[in-house]
């Protein structure tokens, strides 16, 4: 195995971490949301639809910021964004 392939792999697999940690205080942070928001005079459904917006606008920032590490990572390490395209 090449060193760029090692790295390559280590790369992925804190990557991997990262989204299992991130996933796992997703989780705990809807449970917090869910639990200590409480709305009042409202239709239950409708706090249903905007606790989980709040929950996927959350969960997409963090996976965007994620997707910019990777594309800086790539950039640094080879010189292109999406390697192995010219």
């Amino acid at each position: 195995m090449s060193p760029l392939s090692g790295f390559l792999a280590i790369i992925v697999f804190i990557t991997a971490i990262l989204v299992a940690y991130l996933t796992k205080q997703f989780q705990n942070e809807n449970l917090n949301y869910s639990s200590s928001n409480k709305m009042k005079n409202t239709n239950t459904k409708v706090k249903t639809i905007e606790k989980e917006k709040v929950v996927a606008e959350t969960l997409n920032g963090r996976f965007a910021m994620l997707g910019l590490i990777a594309a800086v990572g790539a950039y640094l390490t080879t010189g292109q964004i999406i390697p192995g395209f010219v």
